[in-house]
């Protein structure tokens, strides 16, 4: 790559970021003192689960499927093995890794650049999100990386990608910084905000370090975005800042990540709508829908704001918002400035979980319910934020689906809107419908934006 000879005169102490190599001296320089500094807290991740399969790969076809509708047979369980890659945060063991590396594994192993190898447990962590912080007990202070302010790095800065990429071993790959405020384009893992790159990153490289000329951590590798497997260059990062938010929370106690809830509906204002809708520029979020106990809406926000800016950084995605919420933490307040009918104005919004009221009232359908096991709560905002269910989403949600209730095509996630007639409002109306004496269901359900109706004999 071209830029390889810019390197390195950034590693040079008396260089700044912005300036170009002077001399030939000076492009003679190499990634070498940062890789000396950077890899020994990088670490690889073994990870082992128990996972329940079906006892031929047939049940799973979609054709075949139908031929193996046993809603007694039981999956057995087989263990299987992630490979991974982590990084150290604290000279006391705190490791970063991707939660799709280590979530619900059941043994943990992190060798260390020297071939030193422990055992390590799951603090924290949070599948939407993707990241998981784990601890490993060592007997000496061990390498650690300091995270770098990730408002700070810029497109175009030079960057190295350490990881564990196929398990051949520890391998760092260059590039640069390639752009900011991705959302949503991670191959469908950690929905969110992400820094870009066009270092290589591979499998294996998950939950590795991207870093800066000066060793300090600016992401998480989490995903690349390929149509043949392998890397084209477009990688994605979690930024530095919600790396310490998880952290943060961790040393707190935390099991799952505590992310602060809007409570709204909103999509970016582009070019198109901000011209039909009349607006003099696009940019921000235009609010479609407000849930009754919303924080913005308390806040004195309605339907048709556009939020241009929370905690004094632009955001133009709904994922971008729910970054710098995060980012703030819980049981702060987040300056939003947002524009209404051409003015702008500036309030506080309180930076709260997701209320867990009314009651969610969950409970699991008995044994001789038609749907065993199946798991039912009342919806109110923090069974929405956990479930990602539409604001406006009215009946009960399914939480945990049962051998049975899953060959009826039920999903978790699924909110049961009536059964046989009955609106449903609370799991106890359900659990009356769903008793064991009932053979004949016509059932409502709300699937994302689908309506689905189901009829079926018991």
């Amino acid at each position: 790559m071209r830029y390889i000879a810019l390197i390195l005169a950034l590693v040079a102490a008396p260089l700044s970021a912005q300036q170009v190599p002077q001399s030939s001296a000076e492009m003679q320089l190499s990634f070498v003192p940062v890789v000396k500094q950077a890899a020994p807290a990088v670490v690889n991740i073994y990870a082992k689960f128990m996972r329940e399969v079906q006892s031929t790969p047939l049940q799973s076809d979609p054709f075949f499927e139908r031929f193996f509708q046993n809603p007694s047979a039981t999956p057995k369980p087989r263990v299987q093995n992630s490979l991974g890659s982590g990084v150290i945060l604290s000279a006391d063991g705190i490791v970063v890794s991707n939660y799709h590396v280590v979530g619900m594994a059941t043994d943990i192993r992190v060798v260390l650049n020297d071939r030193r190898e422990f055992t390590a447990r799951v603090l924290l962590g949070d599948e939407q999100s993707d990241l998981a912080i784990l601890k490993i007990d060592a007997p000496d202070p061990l390498p650690f990386l300091r995270l770098r302010d990730s408002d700070s790095v810029e497109v175009g800065e030079l960057a190295l990608a350490i990881g564990n990429p196929f398990g051949v071993g520890q391998t760092v790959s260059s590039g640069i910084v390639s752009g900011l405020a991705r959302s949503g384009g991670s191959g469908g893992r950690g929905h969110g905000y992400f820094i870009q790159t066009d270092a290589p990153i591979n499998p294996g490289n998950s939950g590795g370090a991207l870093v800066d000329v000066a060793g300090q951590l600016i992401g998480v590798n989490t995903s690349i975005l390929t149509r043949s497997g392998g890397s084209n260059g477009i990688g994605f990062a979690i930024p530095a800042d919600l790396v310490a938010a998880f952290v943060a929370q961790s040393q707190e106690g935390h099991e799952g990540f505590g992310r602060p809830w809007a409570g709204i509906n909103g999509q970016p204002l582009d070019t198109d709508m901000a011209a039909t809708l009349g607006f003099d520029r696009s940019g921000g979020i235009i609010i479609s829908g407000l849930h009754p106990v919303s924080p913005f809406l308390e806040a004195g926000l309605a339907v048709g704001d556009v939020i241009l800016t929370v905690g004094g950084q632009s955001v133009n995605t709904p994922s971008e918002m729910i970054y710098r919420m995060s980012v703030a933490g819980l049981g702060a307040q987040a300056d939003v400035l947002f524009s209404r009918q051409g003015k702008e104005q500036q309030v506080q919004v309180a930076l709260i979980a997701a209320p867990d009221d009314p009651s969610r009232d969950q409970l699991t359908l008995p044994e001789k319910s038609l749907f065993p096991g199946l798991t039912l709560a009342r919806i109110n905002p923090a069974v929405l934020s956990e479930l990602n269910l539409p604001l406006e989403a009215k009946g009960v949600a399914v939480i945990e689906v049962g051998n049975f209730a899953v060959r009826a095509g039920l999903r978790v996630g699924d909110v049961l809107m009536s059964l046989n007639g009955v609106t449903l409002s609370h799991p106890d109306q359900a659990a009356q419908v769903l008793s064991g004496e009932v053979r004949r269901i016509e059932m409502s359900v709300q699937r994302g934006a689908q309506r689905i109706s189901m009829r079926f004999r018991g």
